[in-house]
């Protein structure tokens, strides 16, 4: 089973994965006003009770690792650090935009994952379909009138935006498509398949080493602490 957590930002997502019969037994996502700490552990173990599970049938851990919010990542990476050195299991670590990018579906032009990073500020990373989303260079940095006017094809933007966001960046209409605000949510569900992939590849990360992806920007990422 794998458990998969993703404390990036705001919002917070946990599931339960038998990547075995490719079935979940869990799933919980939900915006968390600087509760992290309070809510992570509970929510937990709420999802073990309710599959019928506990941590010994985990053999998996996977956790976003950003880019997000400085103290929100800290909180999950410390959590799944810790639970999984102590009960021995395998841990995954998934950039947060990818879980954004492998929930979208097949295209030919170009996709941009973004979230908030501060005040006017989103961070993003820009994809190309290649039988599967992959990231072309590291995340980055902008304003979303920054990003509207650097579009010069037509472009998927998706990810965390508030209405104004969206309504800078869709000004140019003929070039930018937008997917509805709940496509534009992380799920746990698709970190914890992206994490099945990987784990079947024997691709795992060091408890002892996995450390956060952090953007620096003139002002904090809202986070949910």
């Amino acid at each position: 089973m794998i458990l998969a957590i993703d404390t990036s930002t705001q919002w917070l997502s946990v599931a339960l994965y038998d990547a075995t019969q490719e079935v979940f037994s869990f799933e919980k996502t939900w915006c968390s006003t600087r509760r992290h700490t309070i809510e992570l552990a509970p929510a937990i173990a709420n999802l073990l009770q309710e599959a019928g599970a506990s941590i010994q049938t985990v053999d998996t851990l996977a956790v976003a690792t950003g880019p997000g919010s400085f103290t929100s990542l800290r909180i999950g990476l410390a959590f799944a650090k810790g639970m999984a050195l102590a009960n021995h299991i395998n841990l995954i670590g998934i950039p947060s935009l990818d879980i954004l990018a492998f929930s979208q579906p097949a295209a030919v032009i170009p996709l941009i994952c973004v979230l908030q990073a501060g005040r006017n500020k989103l961070a993003a990373c820009r994809y190309s379909y290649q039988e599967g989303w992959i990231a072309q260079g590291d995340p980055f940095v902008l304003s979303p009138q920054e990003l509207s006017e650097g579009i010069d094809e037509e472009t998927i933007i998706c990810g965390e935006m508030d209405a104004e966001e969206r309504r800078v960046i869709s000004r140019k209409w003929k070039k930018v498509h937008i997917p509805s605000t709940a496509s534009c949510i992380r799920r746990a569900a698709f970190l914890a398949e992206i994490a099945a992939q990987k784990a079947a590849q024997g691709k795992l990360d060091d408890p002892m080493t996995l450390a956060p992806i952090y953007l620096h920007t003139a002002n904090p990422i809202p986070d949910g602490s």
